[in-house]
């Protein structure tokens, strides 16, 4: 590509982002028409391909996109003719790929195509079609599998999804076959099985807050029917071809070749169970885009048509999903999107729902965060107070909050506060230090306080609630270890004492860690028992790693064999839980840490920390503390991530056996065929090739053999470090239902089951199980 076509390209797309709810279109239309008439008969192809990229990653400007291919339409038709196949072709592999979010987006483009005279309205009408034959059948008991009913709502609503932009004018051009659709959807809505999320709700009653009681696909039905009612107009859909459609009629609309869609995974089992997995991989692979979260009040919020929201909110998902790490770029695309009205309040909402989504957010929450910090810079004198409002309206709400979402909510709210000095009217807030220690309300500002903490220090926000001092009882203890061998007067004579001392001289006189075990096991545990002996070894190596992160990590790296030693089963491991929880009982992060890089050393295994967390001791603080939570969430997150690196890395070493296997198989041939051309010397047959090509010959083969040999090697053992990692883990499961199963028992007879429930959802959404069937789970037992 050319410096002059690269400058362009850069010109075009200076202009593009230009075009929103208050710009001429029409004049941005045609100055960009301009410069690519100007250039395309010396770069076509580049055009061609810079077309297609805008369109399926900026997809809130379609229409824009619409009009100058409709537009390039009238001159070249082989060009509008080969966009709308090579479109039609990416489609057709989306599906097949079940590539979600380019289904959507292309079938949006081709209805931005159509209203710009470049498709034949049939043709969408007929692909349409071809995507409710297909959910249709999918729902069928006999050819289909209901199990895989989140498939046929995601093609139904990418159909629902594209009417807003084409709607109008199947409406106009094609208004039988356009009605035929419709009750084919108005069909399929009817026999569809309701989704019930309550399992994903980001609170637990509805408290007059949520509109309806509809799913998803019944809401959205709802709202394009009221589009169809008032006649297709949306406000928030631009209309950019109505200037040029004088001139783009002229043009020669092309037709679709026809799609087809996989068949149906059909089931050949009657169990339950088997169906339950189904359903799940199902609801894994076609997950509900958006789960709205109705924070403001209707008279606050902007007052907007249902489907001016649905539209908006496409939008603003759209944003979010391309321009993923690229923060400054989406918060500037945000604040710009081509509608005429203000969005902010359901900006708010839409950014916040995607923070709060159960089980997983689709991104990661430090995302969300950097956006909203550019969004309060972008627009200084309205988001900040929708944020305030915002934040206002879930923290009185809070009680009812789902416990991982509280735990996002914590975590997104002090890093926003650290991006803006700690400000926040504190004094509004000060009355939660009256109410139980367990109230959900003092606990959000207790453990939002200690995150702070930990991003600023301690003096710093202390005096950043200085107008509401009666918080300052929440905040945590000044952060500091409790060495327990600690030397002053009255106790330094101690065997603790004396023994802490000696090995601290060992280590800083570099003995290596045989001769620290050997001194162990003959003058510690001999005399005073191998829990006395962790206790001094387990403090004074905590101690000597306290000054930093780095310094606890260089110390378990060079005398982690020495705790090992002491810790050979889970009851020492529990005990060496112990011992780091009272060192660091100040420090509720330095806590997390500790247990956390241990268990990567495997000085302590995922199965003790769990009956660790479950500990008396531990339950007691459930309600009134993060603690012991965010060391359970490290001990599961860190055990699925280590299942899920070792099979992505059985996955490599499959691939690579595999051109082992071909180098070495085509390494013996050569060498074989070689040693087969035979020549008659002196009467005696004898190789023809050359010594030394047959001796490189063999090296390489017998290099090729041993590569495929190691490789080999190497799959069996990653296959057996996952056949162990997998059965920790169904221990791991089996434990911690057992332990919650106990723990609820205990909960009903305190009339406390569904607060239990309530805190222990968040394992649910690590774990990636269904909350609803866990819990209906549990409740059987529990009834039992």
């Amino acid at each position: 590509m050319s410096a002059g076509w690269r400058t362009l390209l850069l010109r075009i797309g200076d202009r593009c982002p230009e075009y929103g709810g208050s710009a001429d279109h029409k004049e941005h239309i045609e100055t960009c028409y301009g410069m690519i008439s100007r250039e395309y008969e010396h770069s076509r192809e580049a055009i061609f391909e810079f077309l297609l990229q805008c369109a399926e990653q900026l997809p809130h400007k379609i229409p824009f996109f619409g009009v100058l291919i409709g537009l390039i339409n009238l001159e070249n038709e082989d060009f509008a003719k080969d966009i709308v196949d090579t479109t039609q072709a990416k489609l057709q592999d989306a599906l097949h790929n079940e590539n979600r979010d380019r289904i959507r987006i292309l079938l949006r483009f081709l209805s931005g195509l159509m209203c710009s005279k470049v498709v034949v309205p049939n043709s969408i009408i007929e692909t349409f079609e071809t995507l409710l034959s297909s959910a249709a059948t999918i729902l069928d008991e006999e050819t289909g599998n209901p199990s895989w009913q989140p498939r046929a709502d995601f093609y139904v609503y990418c159909i629902l999804a594209s009417l807003p932009w084409g709607g109008p004018e199947l409406f106009e051009q094609v208004p039988d076959e356009f009605e035929r659709v419709l009750v084919g959807i108005q069909s399929y809505i009817s026999i569809r099985r309701h989704f019930d999320d309550i399992a994903f709700s980001v609170f637990e009653t509805d408290e007059g807050h949520s509109p309806n009681k509809k799913d998803f696909m019944e809401d959205l039905w709802e709202r394009i029917q009221i589009l169809s009612r008032s006649g297709w107009k949306a406000k928030s859909v631009p209309k950019p071809h109505l200037p040029f459609e004088a001139q783009l009629v002229a043009g020669k609309s092309h037709r679709l070749s026809l799609i087809s869609c996989p068949p149906p995974n059909l089931t050949l089992t009657s169990s339950e169970i088997l169906r339950g997995q189904e359903k799940h991989e199902a609801d894994l692979k076609y997950p509900q885009r958006l789960r709205r979260l109705h924070i403001f009040p209707t008279n606050q919020a902007e007052n907007m048509q249902p489907v001016d929201r649905f539209v908006v909110e496409e939008c603003i998902l759209d944003v979010l999903l391309f321009f993923n790490g690229c923060r400054k770029e989406c918060a500037f695309y945000l604040v710009s999107l081509p509608v005429s009205f203000r969005y902010e309040y359901l900006m708010a909402e839409t950014i916040f729902s995607q923070l709060l989504l159960l089980p997983n957010p689709p991104f990661r929450p430090i995302y969300y965060t950097l956006v909203i910090i550019d969004l309060c810079k972008a627009l200084p004198g309205a988001f900040p107070s929708v944020v305030v409002g915002a934040v206002h309206a879930l923290f009185d709400r809070i009680s009812n909050m789902d416990m991982e979402c509280r735990t996002r909510l914590i975590l997104w709210f002090s890093h926003h506060l650290s991006n803006f000095q700690f400000i926040w009217p504190w004094q509004e807030w000060s009355y939660v230090k009256d109410l139980p220690k367990w109230a959900p309300q003092r606990v959000f500002v207790q453990e939002v306080l200690e995150r702070e903490i930990r991003l600023s220090y301690f003096e710093k926000i202390k005096q950043s609630i200085e107008d509401a001092a009666e918080l300052e009882e929440l905040l945590p203890p000044k952060a500091g270890p409790n060495f327990k061998f600690l030397s002053d007067e009255s106790t330094e004579n101690t065997d603790g004492h004396k023994l802490s001392k000696e090995l601290v001289a060992m280590v800083r006189g570099k003995k290596n860690v045989r001769d620290i075990i050997l001194w162990v096991e003959e003058h510690v545990i001999p005399t005073n028992g191998a829990e006395f002996a962790l206790d001094v070894v387990s403090q004074t190596l905590l101690d000597i790693g306290s000054k930093s992160f780095t310094h606890l990590i260089t110390v378990l790296e060079r005398y982690g064999q020495i705790i090992s030693k002491l810790c050979p089963n889970e009851e020492m491991q529990l005990l060496l839980m112990d011992e780091v929880s009272a060192y660091w009982k100040n420090s509720t992060q330095m806590t997390a840490i500790a247990i956390d890089r241990m268990m990567g050393y495997r000085l302590i295994s995922n199965l003790a920390i769990v009956k660790w967390g479950f500990s008396p001791a531990n339950v007691e603080q459930f309600h009134v503390s993060d603690r012991p939570w965010e060391i359970l969430r490290n001990a599961v997150s860190k055990t699925y991530n280590r299942i899920s690196d070792l099979r992505k890395e059985i996955q490599s070493l499959k691939k690579g056996l595999q051109v082992a296997k071909e180098v070495s198989a085509k390494a013996i041939k050569e060498l074989e065929e070689a040693k087969s051309v035979l020549e008659i010397v002196e009467g005696q047959p004898a190789p023809a090739e050359r010594p030394g090509r047959l001796r490189r010959l063999q090296v390489h083969a017998d290099k090729a053999k041993e590569e495929e040999v190691t490789t080999e090697e190497s799959l069996e053992a990653k296959g057996a470090l996952l056949a162990r990692a997998l059965e920790e883990n169904k221990v791991h499961c089996l434990l911690f239902i057992f332990i919650v199963s106990f723990l609820s028992l205990y909960a009903s007879m305190m009339c406390s089951f569904l607060l239990l429930l309530h805190n222990l959802s968040i394992f649910c959404s690590i774990y990636g199980h269904r909350l609803d069937y866990f819990t209906n789970s549990l409740l059987s037992d529990h009834l039992v």
